[in-house]
């Protein structure tokens, strides 16, 4: 099987996983909003300053739980919250394709917050996604004081977990759906 058949077959199977971006049923629902409360206070813990960049910002979405996986073609795909002053909002979800030089499994946390309303706009009209020039800031303390926001958008991740050796190049895409 070639690299093209490989990641064309990612893609597809990325593309019906993001079929159902919120959770099905009221504790599915409940579930992923405890999840991402949670990922939000152990993310203020490590990075008092985060707290303040999302009281600033228009929105921001929180994926408790990415899962990454990769063999030369690699996809990722997380379940996620959206936040507007604080409040849920909707749900989203995120799923990434990528090739190159790649090899494991992980999770990790996701935070992407939205400076400006257009940007948040885009991001709820599924007008988002990031390319492979898109940047990551690895939580830790003080690293919101340092975030360098491009396109209106900054994204943290945290909570690395499992193996990945990686040199790869690919895009995240999201969709969203109102509560």
């Amino acid at each position: 099987m070639n690299k093209a058949h490989l990641l064309a077959t990612t893609l597809v199977c990325l593309a019906l996983a993001a079929c159902s971006t919120a959770p099905k049923g009221a504790d599915a629902k409940a579930e992923l909003q405890r999840d991402a409360a949670a990922t939000l206070t152990t993310s203020r813990a490590h990075d008092p300053e985060l707290a303040e960049a999302l009281r600033n910002c228009a929105g921001y979405a929180v994926f408790p739980k990415v899962g990454k996986a990769a063999m030369g073609v690699g996809g990722a795909y997380g379940k996620g919250v959206l936040y507007e002053n604080g409040v849920v909002v909707g749900y989203c979800d995120m799923s990434q394709a990528s090739v190159g030089l790649q090899l494991g499994g992980q999770t990790y946390t996701e935070i992407v917050c939205f400076t400006d309303k257009s940007a948040l706009k885009k991001f709820k009209h599924g007008d988002f996604a990031f390319d492979a020039q898109a940047s990551t800031t690895a939580m830790e303390a003080g690293a919101s004081k340092n975030a360098d926001y491009g396109h209106g958008v900054e994204v943290y991740t945290l909570n690395e977990a499992g193996m990945m050796v990686e040199a790869s190049v690919g895009g995240q895409k999201f969709t969203y759906k109102d509560r």
